[in-house]
């Protein structure tokens, strides 16, 4: 049996990024003795946390060959109904002033509901309406953030009960909070994915949706659930970080949607859809927050990371056609 031997040309399209990150770690942790620090990892998790609920929420999108550019807003309004539900009773600026902070639980349940229920709607303009994803997304985007406007009239969020902000602060087994809830998350998505019937719907339509159709899969139904599961996602990831802020504004949660796009390309989530895999988000979500992190023990100016997102967007994105051409 032949076996195709991988070029260097091969090795970089295909890994070249990850080569270039680890190389990044190495001279980091040499030139910045804290870098390699058991606190400056953890601090890497904890915030790669959030970000891998967003990219495992999207991943869904992009495998059936979709996009979700109202992830952002969705965690802006998630973080903001958080915050104006667990809010102390003396706080000064109290939303509700009569009302009682609520039980987290119920909260978080109320948060991903709702942005469930406007991903389902926007699934629902896609698979009936034939809405391209990014047009659909985008529009919701824009309704999301103007309602959140609305809902908190533009007004920052604080004061939140101590069982709230101790999700962030809180750990077990001496890992935070936050990282055993990306890690379930995770579980939960790589069960979906891999051994559910509506994880091999997904991948059916980012196969080919004709296809699938024929074959007797709910292409419409699927797309709706695809979408309104994303959003619910994002509805959490935005819980997560109002704990971690202790507080919320509808700013909460801007531009991490491309974030997470990209991270999702850089992994392996291919933008031609049918293909990506759970692994392929936490590798993309890790190599951002390396490179975050090594940026800023290297001193390098926090807005060039806009220009480097960009590059790596246009990278990511055209190695991924490359590959999916030359399969053709």
């Amino acid at each position: 049996m032949d076996k195709k031997k991988l070029s260097f040309k091969d090795i970089m399209i295909n890994y070249g990024v990850i080569i270039i990150v680890v190389l990044l770690v190495i001279y980091t942790g040499i030139t910045s003795k804290n870098f390699l620090s058991v606190n400056n990892l953890t601090n890497i998790l904890m915030n790669m946390s959030s970000r891998l609920v967003i990219a495992l929420g999207i991943a869904g999108c992009i495998i059936t060959a979709g996009c979700d550019l109202s992830a952002g807003r969705m965690i802006g309004l998630g973080g903001c109904i958080a915050g104006t539900l667990l809010q102390k009773m003396d706080y000064s600026q109290k939303f509700f002033p009569n009302m009682k902070p609520m039980n987290i639980f119920l909260a978080l349940l109320i948060v991903m509901l709702v942005c469930a229920l406007f991903g389902a709607v926007t699934g629902f303009f896609i698979a009936y309406l034939n809405v391209p994803p990014f047009i659909s997304t985008m529009a919701m985007m824009e309704i999301v953030y103007g309602i959140n406007m609305i809902y908190t009239n533009a007004t920052p969020l604080g004061g939140y009960v101590s069982s709230y902000t101790g999700i962030a602060s809180g750990r077990f087994l001496g890992i935070s909070y936050l990282i055993w809830i990306a890690l379930l998350v995770a579980v939960i998505t790589w069960f979906i994915f891999n051994m559910t019937r509506h994880g091999k719907y997904m991948y059916a339509i980012g196969g080919n949706p004709q296809a699938a159709e024929v074959a007797g899969v709910p292409v419409k139904k699927t797309l709706i659930i695809i979408y309104a599961k994303a959003a619910a996602m994002y509805g959490l990831a935005g819980f997560m970080l109002g704990a971690k802020a202790g507080g919320a504004s509808v700013q909460l949660g801007y531009g991490y949607e491309m974030e997470a796009i990209a991270a999702c390309t850089i992994g392996g989530v291919s933008v031609s859809g049918g293909r990506g895999k759970v692994s392929s988000a936490i590798i993309g979500v890790a190599v951002f927050e390396i490179l975050n992190a090594a940026r800023q023990f290297l001193g390098v100016n926090s807005n060039a990371q806009w220009i480097a997102l960009g590059i790596i967007i246009f990278v990511a994105i055209s190695l991924d056609i490359r590959k999916y051409v030359a399969r053709k």
